[in-house]
């Protein structure tokens, strides 16, 4: 939400939703709500008891509830300090009772909102793991971060200072003021006198700072997306100097953040003084129309008490209307993402416990966004145990020709088979498994050497991590490091060169023993020593495996059965190395231009 107007502030559906996550705990839930009840039921007691004992201590006759009298023994009406002192015991155990309710009150309220984020927030990050990565490619991180973290903490206002204390307070006041009525409803009516002024200054108030609220959503949300972005892009912003640029709009926009509070702060300057002005005008009322009347003290002790309790929750119900506004708008914005269905359907069911690894592309046409084809027409089969190279200029469709096979986009048109069936028959758990994918650029997680190469797979042991590390020479290297397996690897693999994360990648491929071995430009970035390690590795693996290269070095592409020449979507030309050199076509080509390159 971008805009700064408010929205309404109830809507069923949303709450609705809200408040379904709650069902696992409605035994709570409802349990907070009989103890709001209860409480709002017993705030006049106190008022009332004082009265009673101000009027003893002056002399005047007073009448006790039955239900109070149950608690106080009969000895103590012989006299009036007795009773006094009888009245006052009550009262600090009614307190304390009071007090006990009041905490299990507030803390089941917070416990169950807490509940909720937490059950809200895994089925929304369970809900993006399942995305497409499309919406990756559309949608900032920063934003899906505030949506993950900072817009579900805000639904826990809902229950924690939202709907149900809201309830409560009103049904305080309801309660507070029908007491006030029945024991005198002209001194009643006299202390409402100035409310006028209150509501009008509860409705200024609610407005300004649900504005400010919004703007101050708006501008967390940017400024988390900027600092994501700019602190994972940081060596760029260094590289080329740009440090003050990008300090400046991060002024900006952590101004707009900074104002957006600041009237918010203004708006409670105003209103809590307001409110404490009302309630001493409503006050002096009491006082000048009992002086008048000449009625009893304990009477204008407990109104000045009745009004107390009234303007406490009245100084704090329109700040959590706020709140539950802004926990609504909130939960729309998750509620979007939950509701967001472009995911990668999983309705195959075909799970076989060995695939061979043959593949057929057949018409394939693939678009990121319609308008734009990346793939035209695609036709060609690979052999199982087949290793072919895919070649060509940047976009000109090599990766996202490994980006469908494994269903990370989806195609629009034609078919491609896996051993003969659809890559939709299949479970895409069983998919994935079995396609091996080592990309140009290795993300590692921050974590040890060894979680980052098994990504916490139980089922792969150390020995088998270090067999595989052997086989691509990184065995000795790991263990020089501090730690060795166990060595801590920061954000991004920061801590490492992009040959070594790269060749941690394709350790981490080679575990989970594919069928399908996928390099996407494995070796662009990787020293010719480090090259030569995983070619070794490279021609062991192969044999009896499908493998699809996609590399611009001719030592990679040489050894492929097939090699498929892209251009533009298309593809131009397939054959063996020496069978496109005689072509004397886009092959020869790109071939003539590499040795260019070297010379």
């Amino acid at each position: 939400m971008s805009s700064t107007q408010p929205k309404p502030m109830f809507k069923s559906v949303i709450l609705a939703r809200v408040f379904s996550f709650v069902k696992p705990y409605r035994f709570i839930f409802w349990s907070n709500v009989l103890l709001a009840i209860i409480l709002a039921f017993a705030t006049p007691v106190r008022p009332f008891l004082i009265q009673s004992t101000v009027n003893l201590a002056i002399g005047k006759q007073v009448v006790l509830p039955v239900w109070v009298n149950f608690f106080i023994p009969a000895a103590a009406y012989a006299e009036v300090i007795k009773l006094i002192i009888a009245i006052t015991l009550f009262q600090v155990g009614f307190i304390i009772i009071e007090t006990i309710l009041r905490f299990f009150f507030s803390f089941g309220m917070s416990w169950l909102g807490q509940q909720v984020v937490r059950d809200l927030r895994n089925t929304v990050y369970d809900k993006i793991m399942h995305w497409e990565m499309r919406q990756f490619d559309q949608t900032p991180i920063g934003t899906l971060t505030t949506r993950t973290i900072n817009d579900i903490e805000s639904i826990n206002d809902i229950f924690s200072d939202g709907l149900i204390p809201i309830l409560a307070d009103l049904l305080t006041i309801v309660v507070t003021l029908t007491t006030m009525f029945v024991i005198n409803w002209k001194l009643t009516l006299i202390c409402l006198i100035p409310f006028p002024i209150m509501l009008v200054a509860t409705y200024f108030f609610k407005e300004s700072v649900n504005k400010s609220f919004i703007q101050v959503r708006n501008a967390v949300a940017a400024l988390n997306a900027f600092v994501q972005e700019h602190i994972s892009g940081m060596q760029v912003v260094q590289a080329f100097a740009a440090e003050e640029k990008e300090m400046d709009k991060f002024v900006k926009i952590n101004e707009r953040h900074k104002l957006a509070n600041i009237k918010a702060i203004f708006a409670y300057s105003v209103f809590f003084p307001v409110v404490e002005v009302v309630l001493a005008l409503s006050i002096g009322l009491i006082v000048w129309w009992v002086a008048g009347q000449s009625l009893d003290a304990g009477l204008l002790v407990a109104f000045i008490l009745f009004l107390n309790q009234i303007f406490r929750p009245l100084r704090m119900i329109a700040d959590k209307f706020n709140v539950l506004q802004m926990g609504m708008v909130a939960a729309e914005r998750v509620f979007k993402v939950l509701d967001n269905q472009d995911i990668t359907e999983n309705k195959g069911t075909y799970a076989p416990a060995h695939i061979n690894g043959k593949i057929e592309f057949n018409n394939v046409q693939f678009a990121y966004n319609e308008s734009n084809w990346v793939l035209k027409g695609i036709d060609f089969t690979v052999d199982a145990g087949q290793t072919i190279a895919l070649v060509g200029s940047t976009g000109s469709g090599k990766t996202s020709i490994i980006s469908i096979l494994n269903r990370l986009y989806p195609y629009q048109s034609g078919s491609i088979l896996l051993d003969d069936h659809p890559i939709e028959s299949y479970s895409l758990d069983r998919l994935r498994a079995s396609v091996g994918v080592v990309l140009q650029d290795v993300f590692l997680f921050s974590g040890s050497v060894y979680d980052n190469i098994t990504l916490r797979n139980p089922a792969i042991t150390k020995e088998q991590v270090q067999e595989a590390a052997k086989m691509i020479g990184m065995h000795e290297f790991i263990m020089q490091l501090p730690g060795g397996y166990d060595y801590h690897v920061m954000e991004r693999g920061a801590t490492l060169s992009l040959g070594q994360r790269q060749l941690l990648s394709f350790i981490r491929a080679l575990l989970y023993n594919p069928s399908i071995l996928i390099l996407d430009e494995a070796t662009s970035s990787i020293d010719t020593e480090s090259e030569q390690l995983i070619e070794r590795a490279i021609d062991a693996l192969i044999k009896g495996r499908t493998s699809i290269v996609i590399a611009h070095r001719l030592s990679t592409i040489r050894k492929a059965d097939k090699i498929i020449v892209l251009d533009k979507g298309s593809i131009v030309e397939m054959g063996s190395h020496n069978e496109l050199l005689q072509l004397g076509g886009f092959y020869t080509t790109l071939t003539e231009m590499q040795f260019a390159e070297k010379k």
